[in-house]
């Protein structure tokens, strides 16, 4: 009750401003009628006319305490000094000067509180020292308790709405922190399913391609070649469709719906034999050397690897032209790994090739783990592709 009593307070504020004055009008009207009944209790009273007018104007600016705590205070202060001067004794509605107060305590600065806290005491001190005749320390302590109390009482409320200001201020940084990492890791996962969906398609319908050239050609010719190529051509048809229903069930997103197939693990180099052999089925004559000391290397560097090597034989399938050849080395290292495809086509895809995204996805991959990757033609003619990847803690921790 108190939360909602306090949500409509916040979105009818000046309502609530104006409620506030009306115990002050009550309490001013009960005091004039009063007076009114019983003169012969006040016989030094100023004319009722009078009483009204000050009870206005200390009543009146209470309105816009919140909006304008310092003008209201000075101007309530102001007010009442005025009255002291013209020897009009006070009355209960001169409270209002301690509702101002209350305000400039909580809703400015600690230095405007002090100087309105002062300000108060100042106005008690002038008001007790006509009101009692022989002042004491003792009653004007006590007197100050109720001054000193209304103050700190602001104080408290300035604190407290400054520090839920915060609190909300926090939650809603942290909110768009949230939502802005929420942005990054959505955009970060659309650049990989992109670079999977490239290098899946690519390589596939490149083979296919391939296949069906060469099916056409020789349909006439040899028709056993012809039908061992269409083979191919469906053979590489059913890969890409296996990989596309991978990946589309990796996106699932409704995990209430069970597993109703299991797919197959990311390539790694156990596969690479196969990658190979499917490229010599296409046509394209690849040779594999491998040197050094084979290390055991990291799911992620497996497909970073897999994938650099099926980019780059894809590209010579379809740009090295009839008669290359393509070599693949992978030189293991005591820090690094290098992969380094090349091929003696008439040469590949340009890197800045508008609509070309292998060569950027191969970048990315490798930059995951902080290597570098090096494309382009070679001197003597075709193209080659090395990537250079960090093994072992090194990779792990610059993947991290």
């Amino acid at each position: 009750m108190f939360g909602r009593l306090r949500a409509w307070s916040g979105c009818h504020s000046r309502v609530v401003d104006a409620l506030w004055l009306v115990p002050f009008l009550l309490l001013s009207g009960y005091f004039l009628v009063f007076v009114t009944v019983y003169p012969q209790l006040y016989p030094d009273h100023p004319p009722v006319a009078v009483h009204w007018v000050l009870g206005a104007a200390l009543v009146v600016p209470l309105f816009w305490r919140r909006r304008r705590p310092v003008e209201v205070f000075a101007v309530v202060s102001l007010v009442c000094f005025v009255q002291w001067l013209a020897g009009v004794e006070a009355t209960p509605v001169n409270l209002s000067v301690l509702i101002a107060m209350y305000a400039v305590a909580s809703y400015r600065s600690a230095a405007w509180a002090v100087a309105a806290g002062a300000v108060a005491e100042l106005g008690l001190a002038l008001a007790f020292g006509r009101i009692t005749e022989k002042p004491d320390l003792e009653t004007w302590a006590s007197t100050s308790v109720f001054v000193v109390t209304v103050w700190i009482a602001g104080i408290y409320a300035n604190t407290r709405r400054r520090y839920l200001e915060g609190l909300e201020e926090r939650a809603e940084r942290a909110e768009r922190e949230r939502d802005q990492q929420a942005r990054l890791a959505a955009a970060a996962e659309r650049a990989r399913i992109a670079r999977e969906l490239h290098d899946v398609v690519a390589h596939n319908v490149s083979v296919m391609i391939v296949q069906a050239d060469g099916a056409g050609y020789a349909i006439d010719s040899d028709p056993e070649q012809a039908r061992l190529a269409v083979q191919a051509v469906s053979a590489a048809g059913r890969r890409a469709l296996a990989e596309m229903r991978r990946m589309v069930g990796v996106l699932r997103t409704d995990g209430a719906a069970a597993v109703e197939e299991q797919y197959a693990p990311q390539p790694g180099l156990s596969q690479l034999d196969g990658l190979v052999e499917q490229v010599r089925s296409s046509g394209l004559p690849v040779e594999v050397r491998v040197s050094g000391v084979v290390r055991e290397l990291p799911e992620g560097e497996q497909l970073t690897v897999y994938r650099i090597v099926q980019e780059a034989l894809t590209n010579t399938l379809k740009h090295g032209g009839p008669g290359s050849r393509a070599e693949v080395d992978l030189e293991y290292g005591v820090r690094e790994l290098v992969v380094r495809v090349s091929d003696d086509g008439r040469g590949a895809a340009a890197p800045g090739r508008p609509g070309g995204h292998g060569l950027v996805g191969m970048r990315e991959r490798v930059a995951v783990f902080g290597g570098s990757l090096r494309a382009g033609q070679r001197p003597g003619g075709g193209f080659q592709v090395v990537a250079r990847l960090p093994v072992g803690e090194q990779g792990g921790s610059r993947a991290a």
